[in-house]
Formats: C-alpha cells, structure tokens, sequence
C-alpha cells in the first residue's frame, strides 16, 4: 500500500514538473520583464540600456534597407499607441511581417529612445 501512495506522489509530482517545464519551454523570453510601455512613453530615459520581452501587434512596416534591416511601427498588447522598433538585418530577413499579426519579442531601449529587437518570433 505504501509503495503504490508513493508511486502515485512520484507521478504527480512529475506531471506538474512536466508542466512548468513545458510552459517555460515555449517561452524564450521568461527570465526578462515585461516591456512597461507607459513608463516608456513617460520618460524612456530611464528605460535605457534595458532589456525586456515584449508581445507586438505589426501596425505598419515604416522602411526597410538590405544590410541595416527593417523599422517597424508596432503596438503593445497592453497599449495601442504605436512605438517604432527597429529590427535587425539578421533577424527580420525570413520574417513577413503583416499588418495584424502578433510577434512575441526580446528588446531593448537603446539611446534616443529606439527600441531594438534582439531577437522576435510570430506567436
């Protein structure tokens, strides 16, 4: 009888851990903060130089260049007002990005107050 109670707190100790596991596992971005779009629009000055995640709405594709990469005029999922982000050769090559569609993203504010995508993926 002991043994089967065991057994039984082993699995279900390792379905949960199964679980998280899983769930951070479809997250790359868990270890940052999440973007504070208001503080940013307050004073970006003090976002600078940080690194967050960010879920992105693609608002209007602003430019493009070959060997610099593509400026994006994004929203976040927790405020509608645009922000301009830029993305990187690297990363935006292979990447359609369409008006409507969600990216999840690691960023960051960057002197000026230009946000740089470090890496981005389509939810």
């Amino acid at each position: 009888m002991i043994v089967i109670i065991t057994i039984g707190l082993f699995c279900a100790a390792a379905a949960v851990a199964a679980f998280f596991i899983m769930h951070y596992a479809k997250d790359p971005y868990c270890t940052l903060e999440t973007f504070p779009v208001g503080k940013y629009f307050d004073t970006y000055q003090g976002l600078a130089g940080s690194k967050f995640k960010a879920e992105f709405r693609v608002e209007a594709d602003l430019g493009w260049k070959d060997s610099a990469g593509r400026l994006m005029l994004l929203s976040a999922e927790n405020d509608p007002r645009p922000i301009a982000v830029f993305i990187p050769q690297s990363i935006s090559s292979g990447i359609y990005f369409t008006k409507g569609q969600t990216y999840a993203a690691a960023i960051e504010v960057k002197e000026g107050g230009l946000i740089y995508a470090d890496s981005c993926q389509k939810n």
